[in-house]
């Protein structure tokens, strides 16, 4: 996963793809004379679930509901094989992936199945979910479009290689980047492909969108921001010694900020968004592969170094830092005064937001990366990364 893939380009047999980079760029209608819609959308329930609950996933297959008050689990549901992905929270379901290659839709108050269907992949994508469809990458090269009542298929779109990133739903496209090295947006309603931008580095990054930009990290040591609507870079900005680009950027106050992988000198980034010229850095002991999240001028991130740290959105200086037993893959959700984590020590834990002191921690059976997505989404305050479930909450 770690090598970088240089010098590939994938051709698809699709006439009026957009070639990016380089190349000249051709845009396609979103429905071609002649060819047929996908499937109607089920109208989705407006059904709220109303309990304090967090979910998470663990290695050990579990996807836990734990009251936010005292971290205790309400309800627990069993996958087939461990979850490595983030859950997802919509129309009163919750909705996870499984290495086994599974979708699940879960009612979000009580823990009962309501649907799943199987793909011929390992998924570690986490799933998206918006205007009633569920978008979501497999292992087997496919990104599935589901409808997200019923989980029944409306359409795929395929690749050589797998995806291992969250789509984003932005305006209608459907946005994704692929280990074949490119980005990919998709027209939602169709998954006819509307442009295409290739690097040098497969995409484990999951992209966010700011102002009609979209930035993401590749393999390829390179943050990209691109044109929205076009796929045409606008900057990109290399990480100095670093193996490739893990976590996801996000986007606030005017900055992107980005974690940085394996290297001799790993920092959390802040880059001016409309230019990609740093503005500060924060250095650690160790890796940062889950993302930050941005609320009310903070920002909150953890790292492989077993610490969360709190920072200055302004100026990267640290307000807190709180240890856990392990490396921390996972990427924070703030609310209600306090940031929910996982570490690989099997633990969720609940710290204070102001002051990092714990509230509370609870132990599963196996290693959490997957992030903590809260029951109601809008109870998240701040700007968060594709990866967290929900891209922004107010």
């Amino acid at each position: 996963m770690k090598n970088t893939i240089t010098g590939y380009l994938l051709l698809l047999c699709l006439p009026g793809l957009w070639l990016v980079g380089c190349k000249t760029a051709e845009l396609v209608s979103p429905v071609k004379p002649g060819e047929l819609l996908p499937p109607p959308v089920t109208t989705p329930t407006s059904r709220q679930i109303t309990e304090p609950f967090v979910y998470v996933g663990s290695y050990d297959g579990t996807l836990y509901a734990l009251d936010t008050t005292t971290g205790q689990p309400r309800w627990k549901f069993k996958a087939d094989t461990s979850i490595q992905s983030s859950p997802m929270v919509a129309y009163g379901l919750v909705y996870t992936t499984s290495l086994g290659g599974l979708i699940f839709a879960i009612d979000g108050a009580t823990g009962v199945m309501r649907w799943s269907v199987r793909t011929k992949g390992q998924i570690q994508s986490s799933p998206m979910v918006a205007a009633g469809r569920l978008f979501v990458g497999s292992q087997d090269g496919r990104l599935y479009a589901l409808d997200a009542t019923t989980g029944g298929y409306l359409w795929t779109f395929k690749i050589s290689k797998g995806f291992y990133g969250t789509p984003l739903v932005a305006g209608g496209l459907v946005y994704i980047g692929g280990l074949d090295s490119s980005v990919y947006a998709l027209d939602a309603a169709t998954g006819v492909v509307r442009w295409r931008f290739t690097a040098q580095g497969h995409f484990i990054s999951s992209p966010t969108i700011s102002n009609g930009i979209l930035y993401i990290g590749s393999q390829d040591s390179n943050l990209y921001a691109l044109n929205a609507l076009t796929g045409t870079q606008v900057w990109n900005w290399e990480v100095p010694f670093t193996g490739g680009i893990d976590a996801s950027p996000v986007v606030a106050q005017g900055l992107v900020f980005l974690g940085s992988g394996d290297g001799p000198n790993p920092k959390l980034y802040a880059l001016d968004a409309s230019q990609g010229k740093l503005v500060w850095s924060f250095t650690a002991k160790s890796s940062f592969y889950g993302s930050p999240v941005v609320s009310g001028g903070v920002v909150y991130v953890g790292c492989r170094d077993k610490n969360m740290y709190a920072l200055n959105a302004s100026n990267g200086t640290m307000r807190w830092s709180a240890p856990t037993n392990y490396d921390i893959y996972s990427t924070p959700a703030v609310s209600n005064g306090s940031v929910y984590i996982g570490s690989t020590d099997e633990r969720l834990y609940a710290f204070n937001a102001r002051t990092g002191r714990l509230r509370w921690e609870y132990r599963t059976k196996g290693l959490i990366i997957s992030s903590p997505a809260l029951a109601q989404p809008n109870a998240a305050v701040g700007a968060y990364p594709t990866i967290s479930g929900h891209r922004k909450g107010e």
